[in-house]
């Protein structure tokens, strides 16, 4: 039961992020989230900058919890635990930028870990066996590291130029999809498992 919790972990992290950037934008007044980015809720010396710390500080250590639950359960699984392991730098990276706001030099720094986030999903598509254990993990793969991918559009400054808050929120999207799947994904395959043990 508390591997549940911490697999569902994966669900409440796009909660808390997604609400603290919505938070976040009113506090501030006049933000767009099409046109601004991210990090800029967290600026120092802004009416949000606290509350966006304190939310994605919270996220980082909902991403812990969430490595360990899928640690434990690759483990009772038997699945390789290659995939779960490039998320400690989703962990890394937004606590850093939490505590290293803009525009001081090292949010970018440690913000850039992020980018091997991208391996989590590449290495679930090419690792775990597409069977019934984990369900669609082939095609949840797939999918996450594409949107995921189409979140360096942010580095091609004449694509949609005018949003590019819209092309950096692609990449969020892109975890989103493959935590919420594998919070889900891994939650059922243990009790099934349990099941089947069960029947034993």
């Amino acid at each position: 039961m508390r591997k549940k919790y911490l697999l569902y972990a994966g669900c409440a992290i796009p909660a808390v992020f997604f609400f603290t950037t919505f938070i976040c934008g009113l506090v501030q007044g006049g933000y767009n989230h099409l046109s601004r980015q991210v990090s800029e809720l967290g600026t120092i010396g802004t009416n949000s900058q606290y509350l966006f710390t304190a939310g994605l500080l919270l996220s980082s250590f909902l991403s812990v919890l969430f490595i360990i639950g899928l640690l434990s359960a690759c483990r009772q699984l038997q699945l390789s635990v290659w995939p779960v392991l490039p998320i400690i730098s989703f962990s890394i990276s937004i606590a850093g930028a939490a505590i290293f706001p803009l525009p001081l030099p090292m949010h970018m720094i440690m913000g850039s870990p992020a980018f091997l986030l991208l391996l989590s999903p590449l290495l679930g598509l090419l690792m775990w066996p597409k069977r019934q254990l984990l369900a669609n993990v082939k095609g949840m793969s797939a999918v996450s590291l594409l949107i995921m991918t189409l979140g360096f559009s942010a580095y091609l400054p004449d694509l949609l130029a005018s949003y590019p808050g819209l092309k950096q929120r692609f990449f969020h999207a892109g975890w989103v999809v493959w935590f919420v799947y594998l919070g889900i994904a891994f939650s059922r395959a243990l009790e099934n498992n349990r099941i089947k043990s069960g029947r034993a």
